[in-house]
């Protein structure tokens, strides 16, 4: 029988293990998915035949059927294509060459190369130095490492000597180093402040113990010596014979009494007043210590704000989204009030980066996330995901009452003003929404919703789709 149970035990086991290894294998197939499809999308533009070949990949990777011997046959299309674009690459090439006279195109070569590396490097640090500003505004710095980082920021966009600039670079790391630890360096120095204080109670509790143990030792003495003197008076009335010598005695007695009571008065007065002293500076040192704790809290709470919050756009970032979903989704567990969550993408981002350059890139970030942060709902949560990729949450919100929102949101975006270069250019976003159902984890959720967003971009992009 215990063979048999252990039998059992081993069985099911491996059948959990195998379960998880499925459920592994699938997370797995779903990233792997989600990345062939934006691969292909960012691959688009090359050729006609090619963006036809990566058009049926993706209708395939949204039916979830997957045929291998189609695929085999796909990938070996897609590779004549890719070795088709090579060729037509080098050929362009070598005709650009032949084109040029001998002599003169290794040096202009030479040269264009070496513009062309200079104007990079430039371009890194000016993008560096633009992020240094975006730091100091968010990062509190002492007064001579941000006098320091301001100099940094000003040679960084403004120097044309790479030797300068590398030398500028290499000093925004150390300084980035110093932003991060310095927060430690101040809460080390707070539990410190801290550990002191406590240390300064300490003490006062020690010193009302002797107190209070001085006091029982006062009273315990006290007490005898009034019984004492009290069986005197009684032995004097009893054998006395004589009413002045008795009437002395008694006196005396009396007058003894009276002064011990008047020495344990005086000592309990003046453990009374030390103790007053003592309550009073344990007061202010509670109240400094309080006052203190507020201001540590508030920075903490700074502190985490600004972990959780997205350098460029001032969203919240990724980290604030991953603790924000599992609150919702356990939240919606409990009351099943509808939940929905969308991916929203802004369509061809990568060719505003590459026509007007990363610093209008950053403005379009930072103008869309204002519209989607100010026209949505206090309740709703928007975040940067990375990129610009974009997450929404909507809670007790159907998906067909969130694709209104998001589709006022995206005519909203659609009509701003974006003007590079002297020309207007118009942004736009494509997303993929759907509602938590029965069954649903956080990620299957998440990635149906990421797979709505893939078929809104390939069916032309600036919509929404739901699943």
């Amino acid at each position: 029988m215990a063979s048999e149970e252990s039998w059992k035990d081993k069985y099911l086991r491996e059948l959990d293990e195998a379960e998880q290894k499925e459920k592994q294998w699938q997370a797995e197939r779903n990233v792997l998915e989600r990345m062939l499809v934006r691969t292909s999308l960012a691959s688009e533009g090359q050729s006609d035949q090619l963006d036809d070949l990566l058009g049926q990949l993706r209708d395939d990777l949204r039916k979830q059927s997957l045929d291998v011997e189609r695929w085999r046959g796909l990938q070996d299309e897609i590779d004549r294509q890719i070795t088709l674009l090579d060729e037509n690459h080098e050929r362009s090439k070598r005709v650009a060459t032949a084109a040029l006279p001998e002599p003169v195109a290794d040096a202009d070569t030479d040269d264009d190369l070496e513009l062309a590396d200079h104007s990079q490097q430039l371009r890194i640090a000016r993008r560096v130095g633009q992020l240094l500003g975006q730091l100091l505004q968010q990062v509190s710095l002492d007064p001579k490492a941000e006098a320091r980082a301001r100099g940094l920021q000003k040679t960084l966009l403004g120097s044309n000597d790479w030797s300068v600039l590398r030398d500028g670079l290499d000093q925004v790391a150390e300084l980035v180093i110093e932003a991060v630890t310095r927060s430690q360096r101040e809460f080390e120095a707070f539990l410190t402040r801290l550990d002191e204080r406590l240390e300064t109670l300490r003490q006062h509790f020690s010193e009302q113990t002797e107190m209070y143990e001085s006091r029982q030792d006062d009273t315990a003495t006290l007490d005898p010596e009034i019984r004492d003197e009290l069986e005197r008076v009684g032995d004097d009335i009893a054998n006395s014979h004589d009413l002045g010598s008795l009437k002395q005695s008694v006196s005396q007695r009396l007058e003894f009494i009276g002064n011990t009571m008047e020495r344990f008065r005086n000592r309990e007065l003046e453990r009374e007043n030390l103790m007053a002293g003592q309550l009073e500076a344990m007061q202010e040192k509670v109240a400094a210590m309080e006052a203190h704790s507020e201001q540590m809290q508030a920075q903490v709470r700074k502190e985490r704000e600004r972990a959780m919050t997205d350098l460029l756009t001032q969203l919240p970032n990724r980290e604030a989204w991953q603790e924000r979903l599992m609150f919702e989704f356990n939240r919606w567990q409990r009351y099943q009030k509808p939940l929905t969550v969308s991916v929203i993408d802004i369509d061809l981002f990568k060719k505003v980066n590459d026509s007007y350059g990363h610093k209008a890139g950053d403005r379009v970030l930072q103008l869309v996330s204002r519209e989607l942060r100010t026209r949505l709902r206090a309740t709703d949560f928007i975040a940067r995901y990375g990129g610009e990729e974009f997450v929404l949450l909507l809670p007790e919100t159907t998906v067909e009452a969130a694709r209104a929102v998001i589709d006022k949101l995206r005519n909203r975006v659609a009509g701003l003003p974006f003007h590079f270069g002297g020309e207007p250019v118009s942004v736009t976003f494509s997303a993929g929404a759907t509602e938590f159902r029965e069954g649903d984890s956080v990620e299957s959720g998440f990635d149906r919703a990421d797979r709505a967003l893939y078929q809104a971009k390939d069916a032309g992009r600036n919509q929404t789709v739901n699943l």
